[in-house]
């Protein structure tokens, strides 16, 4: 490079094909004799391998195969050695997946707070046993809920021997196929040795789980819709072994709704009876509703869906058919209103009729569940008013009888003395003999007498205190059981009265409960109706105006009144709003409002009930400053605070009382 100065491009030394060359530039190729081994992108510099280095190039690619062949040979010899330790090798590799999958295994058990299931394992069994799900939740749902800062909305369920099999319906993206995916897989998970994120599991020890999920239509395999659901079917039929669990989601879609349906109900029929299968089946077919609810064996069961928000809640009601509120849902994603009224108005009277049917008994279920709720609260509160009521009668009783027994003492140490003061004054010896004789007589009789009556008294209480009996609103509660038994006096009845307009404060009977109770309001064709602590809305056309009618009460004789005086009764009766839980006082000035309140507490107070709610309304927030302020340190009041948002939010206040 020093000799050729003025030819080379760059005192540099590159490698071309594993060889050492030096750069040229072209157009002074001549001045360096050797090898090219090629030129650069733009053609200005040839890569020349010198003469002079041609022998050490050849050298040095000896060597590196020579150092390829030594390296060749190692691994031969290492391959050799290994292959006689290969069982040894296969061992360790099982050992270590092993190892491997009870580490996820336990990985996936923490992660998901999972519990090990019960799994019946009696191979004998023909049918499916019991399956039962209790707050049971999808890992790869949950995982992305968590990632996003959301949860899942849990499913619990279970089928047996004697109703094997269940039909889910509801609303569109309500969560019916997450319910069917959730139970296949941790059925899978569960007879695979791993534990299930649910609070607990139940399975059957399945032969087969077989699954029809998804639309299978393809171009290439000449498959529609329909046609892919009813050959995969067909697979699932000849595959099913019992115990088996069937997962069918839109059973019958893709064709015909008559037909689709009638299919459907035969498939699941099929499964369950000829199978012995469990099996959970999604629609939105009302003939397989309808099929669920007449049929012993099969179990309705509906995804919830927030009329008021337009919004699923995710939620698994089992044992209720659910509408599938398509128009909604369409209003919700943004289709014209236009569009969903005109298809709205298309709809058959006997699919809106159902729809509102449904609505209807979720309504009333809801209405019972919290009737429910409520009359269990006042349960354990007139139990535990009952208890209290007790303990203060076994002790007023002990006090009685230490009181007569102390009493009784007494009188027998005065009887005594006077006895003695008696006899002193005797002087006939014989006749003071005789005297004191029977002076003994007569105080060991009394005695006995005494000791009788006290062995009396402990074993049934005193007159006064030897009946207890609590009454709400005239009817008897026992100690046992809190519950109403006959009532001793006669009860109101009701007759419906003429045919004139109700208004409010009218008396009324709601067709669809057969209850009685009082208007409050009355706007347009509704009215809202107070029946005890529950309010209903209910339109007019569904009320009767009826009056209450008393019968005339016979007058107790002289001995019934003797013989009810030797009881203790507890009234337990209130007005006619000393029972309510809740005052409404919108469109009141401050002062009415805080009188009301005022006088509303004292009337809970004295009615034993825990916790109230006050409706003031939103306005200017006047009214709830005035209500707040009476209530912090009112002497009834334990504490207060907003309303959750489905009882009013900060519209209403709920208080809790002193007890």
């Amino acid at each position: 490079m020093r000799r050729s100065a003025e030819a080379i491009q760059d005192e540099l030394v590159t490698i071309r094909n594993d060889r050492f060359v030096i750069p040229v530039k072209s157009d002074h190729r001549g001045r360096v004799q050797g090898v090219a081994h090629g030129y650069s992108s733009s053609g200005a510099t040839a890569f020349i391998e010198p003469l002079e280095t041609i022998e050490d190039n050849n050298e040095l690619q000896g060597l590196h195969e020579t150092e390829a062949r030594e390296i060749q040979r190692i691994l031969f010899t290492l391959t050799e050695e290994l292959r006689q330790q290969l069982p040894a090798l296969e061992i360790a590799a099982d050992a270590v997946k092993e190892l491997d999958f009870i580490n996820a295994k336990a990985v996936f058990h923490r992660t998901f707070n999972c519990v090990i299931p019960e799994i019946a394992t009696d191979q004998r069994q023909q049918t499916s046993g019991i399956l039962e799900l209790k707050e049971a939740r999808h890992p790869l749902l949950e995982e992305n809920l968590r990632a996003s800062g959301g949860s899942v909305v849990p499913v619990s369920f279970a089928l047996d021997e004697e109703k094997n099999a269940m039909v889910i319906s509801g609303a569109n993206a309500g969560g019916k196929t997450v319910v069917l995916k959730t139970t296949g897989l941790l059925s899978l998970l569960a007879l695979s040795g791993v534990s299930v994120p649910a609070r607990h599991a139940r399975f059957p020890f399945y032969s087969s789980v077989l699954a029809d999920i998804g639309d299978h239509q393809s171009i290439a395999a000449n498959l529609s819709t329909f046609t892919s659901h009813v050959a995969n079917i067909a697979r699932m039929i000849e595959a099913c072994v019992a115990p088996a669990l069937v997962l069918l989601d839109e059973v019958g879609t893709g064709t015909d709704p008559e037909e689709g349906s009638a299919l459907g109900v035969a498939v699941v029929d099929y499964f369950r009876r000829i199978c012995n299968a469990h099996v959970i089946a999604t629609t939105h077919y009302s003939g397989l509703k309808m099929y669920a609810g007449n049929e012993a064996g099969v179990a309705n069961a509906s995804v919830e869906f927030d009329e008021k928000t337009l919004k699923p809640t995710y939620r698994l009601i089992v044992g209720m058919a659910g509408s599938s509120s398509g128009l909604e849902i369409a209003r919700r994603f943004g289709v014209p209103q236009r569009i969903t009224d005109a298809a709205a108005e298309t709809v058959k009277d006997s699919t809106r009729q159902a729809t509102e049917y449904l609505r209807r008994i979720k309504r009333e279920a809801e209405e019972a569940e919290n009737l429910r709720q409520a009359l269990e609260e006042e349960r354990s509160a007139v139990a535990e008013k009952f208890a209290s009521l007790d303990k203060e009668a076994a002790k007023n009783e002990r006090e009685r009888q230490v009181s007569f027994e102390q009493a009784l003492q007494r009188a027998i140490v005065e009887m005594e003395k006077r006895v003695r003061e008696l006899v002193s004054h005797i002087q006939d010896r014989a006749e003071r003999l005789k005297v004191e004789r029977e002076a003994h007589r007569q105080t060991a009789a009394a005695k006995r007498e005494a000791q009788r009556l006290a062995q009396r008294a402990k074993v049934e209480p005193s007159t006064e205190a030897r009946e207890v009996r609590i009454l709400r609103d005239g009817q008897l509660l026992t100690r046992e059981r809190a519950e109403p038994e006959e009532p001793e006096e006669e009860t109101e009845s009701y007759v419906t009265v003429g045919s004139r307009e109700i208004a409010v404060g009218d008396r009324v009977k709601l067709r669809s409960f057969g209850s009685v109770g009082i208007v409050d309001q009355i706007k347009g064709d509704e009215a809202e109706v107070r029946v005890k602590s529950l309010r209903f809305r209910e339109k007019l056309a569904n009320l009767d105006l009826v009056e209450a009618q008393v019968p005339a009460k016979s007058e107790p004789g002289k001995l019934e009144k003797l013989r009810r005086a030797h009881r203790t009764e507890v009234h337990l009766s209130a007005g006619e709003k000393s029972g309510q839980s809740e005052l409404n006082v919108i469109g009141q000035t401050t002062d009415e409002a805080v009188d009301a309140v005022d006088k509303f507490l004292d009337e809970a107070s004295l009615a034993s009930l825990s916790k109230v709610r006050i409706v003031h309304g939103h306005g200017t927030g006047a009214l709830r400053k005035a209500i707040a302020d009476l209530l912090n340190g009112h002497p009834h009041v334990a504490r207060f605070l907003a309303a959750p948002p489905d009882q009013g939010g900060t519209g209403a206040t709920v208080v809790e009382l002193r007890q």
